[in-house]
């Protein structure tokens, strides 16, 4: 590996911590109203923390897993983002590179904190979903102009879809089904995948979801196969699998 490959690596380690630290916060804050850059806290003392108490998977390491002001204990999920957060970077570097690397982790990360969200309180914050049609349609835009009119009617075609269906069930069940953040998410990886794209993601999401509800099932998780399951996590993951190799050769 060259010097430049490597400082380039270490950048993306550093920054893929930070941005799980961040993420964290995300899944634990949007749910529950708060702001989003306000100062960090412990939530069980309610301690402000300090910046040496801040650094991303090496505070809660040396910390032993406890808060230094009161001692609670500080669960697993923080450094288990982060270390997520550090694995879609590693992945995204595996099959992408240049500016289309950072593009890349960014649309991971995001997907990766909307799963989360959805997987714990079944919402797909709109702060999260709009902007990342937008990034979609230009990171398109940049990366391959003459076929925009692709994400176009992906993020279209993907809102509709979903939007349709939502209302067909809903008409026909008198509840909800899928939910409008789904549709968003869907109009979201149209934007970064194509229309083309969307059949595949749709295929492997549905599998994803079918697995995790029976793999939840089999070890008896609460709220498996119950009256609602989160597909926020499915859609993500498939979205994710489609723009780093492309659409399924059906």
């Amino acid at each position: 590996m060259s010097t430049a490959n490597a400082v380039g690596l270490l950048a993306l380690v550093v920054v893929a911590l930070a941005i799980g630290s961040f993420a964290g916060t995300l899944v634990l804050r949007l749910p529950a109203g708060e702001g989003m850059l306000g100062r960090s806290r412990c939530r069980a003392c309610d301690a402000i923390l300090t910046p040496r108490e801040l650094v991303p998977l090496a505070s809660w390491l040396l910390q032993r897993g406890r808060c230094r002001t009161c001692g609670a204990r500080l669960p697993y999920f923080y450094p288990a983002v982060e270390l997520l957060a550090l694995a879609l970077g590693l992945w995204a570097w595996s099959a992408a590179d240049g500016w289309l690397l950072w593009a890349s982790c960014g649309l991971g990360w995001t997907l990766m904190t909307l799963a989360l969200i959805d997987l714990e309180h079944q919402i797909l914050p709109d702060l999260l979903t709009l902007p990342l049609v937008a990034a979609g349609l230009a990171v398109a835009w940049f990366a391959v102009p003459q076929v925009i009119i692709d994400n176009l009617a992906g993020a279209a075609v993907g809102f509709a879809l979903f939007a349709i269906i939502a209302w067909a069930y809903r008409r026909w069940r008198g509840r909800e089904g899928l939910g409008a953040g789904d549709a968003k998410l869907l109009a979201a990886l149209g934007a970064w995948d194509g229309a083309s794209g969307l059949p595949s993601i749709i295929l492997i999401a549905s599998l994803a979801a079918l697995a995790g509800a029976l793999a939840a099932r089999s070890f008896r998780l609460k709220g498996a196969l119950q009256d609602r399951v989160p597909f926020g996590p499915a859609l993500a993951l498939a979205g994710w699998i489609v723009w780093l190799y492309g659409p399924l050769s059906l």
